[in-house]
């Protein structure tokens, strides 16, 4: 099986490709923040408000293009709270629209496939009539919650891998 690293959480200099992107961007007051464990993991947390029709909180990571031959799907290695999230990933980060795929975590260490075929186009939550993920090329992958609830959420990241 051979396998393209995309993330793997060894070094401090990692954040810097990270940014959060929350709901204030649409008037929300969602808060987050994303910090490097001593376990090599990255942790993305926060709280998650209805104020102001607001409702959820990501992290990206922007990258120059990869181009993408016969990989079928992505594993992730994180820990979770027992809440959804979803992964997320663009062909060319000025996309308006991304594919996602949600996932449930648990409070071990899991590791989930997901596979282009199943990553969906949505924008705000609709979703598009267009083809799913093609797997031709990538330039950006992102974390989402948003479960429509008030709460707290924590997941750890250690690895994201593109499979063949």
């Amino acid at each position: 099986m051979n396998s393209t690293q995309i993330f793997i959480g060894t070094s401090q200099d990692n954040l810097s490709n990270w940014k959060i992107i929350n709901d204030g961007v649409m008037g929300g007051v969602s808060k987050s923040s994303f910090s490097h464990n001593p376990d090599s993991s990255l942790t993305f947390k926060g709280n998650i408000s209805l104020e102001n029709n607001g409702g959820f909180c990501s992290v990206q990571m922007v990258f120059k293009t990869l181009i993408l031959n016969h990989e079928k799907y992505f594993s992730l290695h994180l820990k979770g709270d027992g809440k959804k999230y979803q992964f997320r990933v663009k062909s060319h980060s000025t996309d308006d629209y991304s594919y996602c795929y949600e996932f449930q975590t648990t409070s071990d260490w899991q590791t989930i496939q997901v596979p282009f075929s199943q990553m969906q186009p949505a924008f705000r939550g609709k979703k598009l009539d267009i083809p799913n993920f093609d797997g031709s090329q990538l330039e950006q992958i992102a974390f989402l919650i948003g479960n429509k609830k008030v709460e707290f959420f924590e997941l750890c990241i250690k690895t994201i891998k593109i499979i063949k």
